[in-house]
């Protein structure tokens, strides 16, 4: 009599609290099948509305977020965890889109930090599509660099609130205080 064949994880459904299509995506993004996702493979299955591929930097961003063994890989949980938290930047990023271009240019910019709750001078929102944009005649930011500046700013509005404990807007800070918030949020 012949043995029953064992399913293998690849053959068979999505473990428990993973979401089916999560599943499938996962095994098509596990190039090497080796049931972790590291940066490279994220890389190369994220792309932007303009088929670009997401950036190092926000991928890296995402696979430490949803990385809870600190080895710079996700298995199938932080993934199904980590396409969720795309979708919903996804959604956000096509809200602030109004003219549904596919990306986000500087007027859009400034109405979205507006209505997340950031008084930020349009000088500043022009400082990141210089950095973060494209060089065109009219700068606009992708929904990878879109992700990337918001966790950023996020972070550092976090670190900044923990000093600004009167909420005044300004806060006095050592050259090394400046220094450890950057390197413990941004690095």
């Amino acid at each position: 009599p012949s043995e029953p064949l064992m399913a293998s994880p690849h053959a068979g459904g999505a473990p428990p609290g993973v979401d089916p299509e999560a599943f499938s995506w996962f095994q098509a993004v596990d190039a090497d099948h080796s049931g972790y996702i590291s940066v490279k493979e994220l890389k190369q299955a994220l792309v932007n509305s303009n088929w670009s591929t997401f950036n190092d930097e926000t991928c890296l961003l995402m696979i430490n977020m949803f990385d809870k063994t600190r080895s710079g890989r996700i298995d199938v949980y932080g993934f199904s965890a980590l396409l969720r938290f795309i979708q919903q930047w996804r959604n956000l990023f096509q809200q602030y889109d109004r003219d549904q271009s596919g990306s986000i240019s500087f007027n859009e910019l400034q109405q979205a930090f507006s209505q997340m709750g950031y008084n930020l001078s349009p000088q500043f929102s022009q400082l990141l599509l210089a950095r973060y944009a494209q060089r065109s005649s009219n700068p606009s930011i992708q929904l990878d660099r879109f992700i990337q500046i918001c966790m950023q700013l996020q972070s550092v509005t976090d670190a900044f609130r923990e000093k600004d404990t009167a909420l005044v807007g300004n806060v006095r800070l050592s050259y090394e205080d400046f220094l450890t918030m950057v390197v413990t949020r941004m690095m």
